[in-house]
């Protein structure tokens, strides 16, 4: 039986580790980001302010997972909402429970901050995480549009 990976906040001496998972994940979604983005991201969440980072790491505390979350006001109820913007488990580590580990902690972030509910999206294509999020959530009806400024 395996234990339940240890979840705990990003922290600046993860960013090698973080730059892999990163890089993986942007990777999947066919995303092409530069070097300034990740470095103003990775300092903003190492910041742990308007943004939050965990990261689930092995025995030897190098992260293997990562979730991050963005709060925000909402106008359908007096509490924030929590938006889980990415989740990314390396894939040498799937199926030994991380993702779930993940949410529980996310789960308890959100509860900490007051938030009225975590939501997230994902491609269509994305069976694999689907299978998990049709257990750890509900899918709603909303189709979701985008439009550049």
């Amino acid at each position: 039986m395996r234990n339940t990976p240890r979840v705990r906040r990003l922290r600046p001496g993860d960013r090698e580790a973080w730059d892999e998972l990163w890089r993986r994940y942007l990777r999947f979604y066919r995303a092409t980001l530069g070097d300034e983005v990740a470095d103003h991201t990775f300092a903003r969440l190492c910041a742990d302010d308007e943004l939050v980072a965990l990261v689930a790491v092995d025995e030897a505390d190098r992260p293997i997972g990562l979730a991050h979350l963005v709060f925000h006001p909402s106008t359908w109820t007096t509490q924030p909402y929590c938006y889980l913007e990415d989740l990314y488990v390396h894939p040498d580590h799937r199926g030994a429970e991380v993702a779930r580990a993940l949410f529980d902690a996310l789960s308890a972030v959100a509860g900490e901050r007051g938030a009225a509910r975590v939501y997230w999206l994902t491609q269509q294509y994305n069976g694999a995480a689907r299978s998990l999020y049709d257990v750890v959530g509900r899918l709603t009806s909303f189709v979701v549009y985008e439009r550049d400024v």
